[in-house]
């Protein structure tokens, strides 16, 4: 990532003792460029193969989010601003995490309405009853859902990792400029290297 000066001051943070993997979104619907929400994001997916790998081998904590909607009602201003979020219906191939993951049945699954991970679901209360006190979230796309969940994350008083590889979006100029932005306020954005030797790997 190309990080342009600041004059921010910025303390790296990284993992504490107990990181929790949050992969966003990494589902069908935004996986798949079939899909009016997709992208052909190879390099993101096995980023974050190599991520879940890792966490796995620590047996530490790792949820998925999914978007669905069960209801009209249910985030109507947001799919009435996006139409092809409708898309992502109960029980469709949109919704599922892509198969390349192969989540594993002890791993959560979060569903959510909205962009972020945290907004109206239970994942901060998940995280409280496991003892998480550090995050690294991955996932589709940079500058929607995985920003909105990193902020989301730094106020419920996480210290956030973003993994630069394995997150992606639609578009590059948004991409790199929500990845700078999160780095100079919300997170620390380091390689998928870096987190592995932060775990030990």
């Amino acid at each position: 990532m190309n990080k342009p000066s600041t004059n921010l001051e910025k303390n790296f943070l990284g993992l504490s003792d107990r990181p929790a993997l949050v992969l966003v979104d990494m589902i069908n619907g935004f996986t798949d460029p079939e899909c009016a929400l997709g992208s052909h994001c190879p390099d993101v997916i096995q980023a974050n193969v190599e991520l879940l790998n890792a966490f796995r081998s620590k047996e530490l904590p790792i949820f998925f989010t999914t978007v669905v909607y069960f209801n009209d009602r249910q985030a109507s201003v947001f799919r009435k601003k996006v139409p092809a979020l409708n898309a992502l219906q109960p029980n469709s191939h949109w919704v599922a995490v892509d198969s390349a993951l192969a989540k594993r049945d002890s791993e959560v699954l979060i569903e959510k309405q909205w962009a972020s991970a945290f907004f109206r679901t239970d994942l901060d209360r998940k995280l409280r009853e496991l003892e998480v006190d550090s995050l690294v979230v991955t996932g589709l796309t940079t500058s929607g859902c995985v920003r909105a969940s990193v902020v989301d994350g730094l106020q419920n008083n996480y210290q956030v990792v973003v993994a630069e590889e394995a997150v992606g979006d639609r578009n590059q100029e948004a991409h790199y400029a929500n990845l700078f932005d999160m780095n100079a306020k919300y997170a620390d954005v380091v390689t998928v290297k870096s987190i592995k030797d932060s775990l030990g790997q």
